[in-house]
C-alpha cells in the first residue's frame, strides 16, 4: 500500500514511517526539509518528497506527482505539527494563524487532496490525522492556540469519517500525550521559563501526570497510527484513539 506520511523527517513522523515501512507499506517520507525526509526515507527503504503542507498547490501537485510515480495513494497519514508555549494573553495574531496553517488547515487540505484522489481511482483508502490529548481537554497550560488546532482536528477527522465512508474511505486521529521529541524538549524549556521552574522539573511533573509512569515514545504513537491503518481496524472511523498512558482519559 503507498503510504504517505507528512511531517515524518523527525519525531513522531520519523517513527511512524519506520513503523510503517516495517509492516510492508510502501512509505513517502514527505517534509518540509526534502534533504531531512531523503536521509530518513534511506535509512527505512522508503521514498521521499519535499512537502510543505501550507502550500496547497504544492500538496495538490505532489499527490499528482506520486500517483504517477507509484501507482493509488491508499494511505495518508497527517503528522506535520507545530507548537509554541506562550501566555492565553501574550499570543500574537502572527503565531496564532501559523499554529492554525500548520495544525489545522493543511490536515484539511492535504486530506482533501488524498480523498479526492482515492475517491478517483477507487482505492478504499485510510486517512490518520495525529491530533493531541490537547485535542481533547482545554487544561493545558501555555498552548491556547494548539488546544485550539488540535480540537479542530478532532471534529475535522470526524466530519472527514461521517462523509467518505461512502467512498469506502475510513478516517481516524490519533491523540499522544507527552512524547519524548525534539519538539518536547523545546516544550520543556518553554514552560519551565514560563513558569520560573527548570526543564527537570517540569519533565517529573508530565511524567506524574501519566499513570503508567513514563514519557510516552514516538514508537508507542506509530504502532497506533499502524493498526489504525491496518484491516484490524476496518470497521473504526471517526475515532480520537488516545495514546497517553492515561495522562487524558475520557
Amino acid at each position: 500500500m503507498l503510504t504517505v506520511v507528512t511531517g515524518a523527517a523527525s519525531g513522531i513522523g520519523a517513527a511512524i514511517a519506520a513503523q510503517l515501512a516495517a509492516r510492508g507499506h510502501t512509505v513517502v517520507v514527505t517534509d518540509v526539509d526534502g534533504e531531512a525526509a531523503g536521509r530518513h526515507a534511506d535509512r527505512i527503504g522508503a521514498h521521499h518528497a519535499r512537502l510543505d503542507v501550507t502550500d496547497d498547490e504544492q500538496v495538490a501537485g505532489t499527490v499528482r506527482e506520486l500517483e504517477l510515480r507509484h501507482g493509488p495513494i491508499g494511505a495518508w497519514v497527517n503528522n506535520a505539527g507545530i507548537s509554541a508555549m506562550q501566555r492565553f494573553v501574550d499570543v500574537t495574531p502572527g503565531q496564532l494563524d501559523r499554529t492554525l496553517a500548520v495544525n489545522l488547515r493543511a490536515v484539511f487540505v492535504c486530506g482533501q487532496a488524498a480523498a479526492r484522489a482515492m475517491v478517483a481511482s477507487g482505492t478504499e483508502g485510510r486517512i490518520v490525522n495525529v491530533a493531541s490529548m490537547a485535542g481533547k481537554q482545554g487544561r493545558v497550560p501555555f498552548l491556547s492556540d494548539y488546544v485550539a488546532s488540535k480540537f479542530g482536528v478532532v471534529g475535522l477527522t470526524q466530519a472527514m469519517a461521517y462523509e467518505l465512508a461512502a467512498h469506502r474511505i475510513r478516517v481516524n486521529a490519533v491523540c499522544p500525550g507527552y512524547v519524548h521529541t525534539p519538539m518536547q524538549d523545546r516544550e520543556l524549556v518553554w514552560e519551565a521559563e514560563l513558569r520560573s521552574s527548570d526543564p527537570a522539573s517540569v519533565r517529573q511533573a508530565w511524567i506524574d501526570d501519566t499513570p503508567l509512569g513514563r514519557l510516552e515514545v514516538p514508537e508507542d504513537v506509530a504502532r497506533a497510527v499502524a493498526f489504525l491503518l491496518s484491516e484490524d481496524a476496518a470497521f473504526v472511523t471517526g475515532e480520537a484513539l488516545a495514546v497517553n498512558g492515561g495522562a487524558f482519559m475520557d
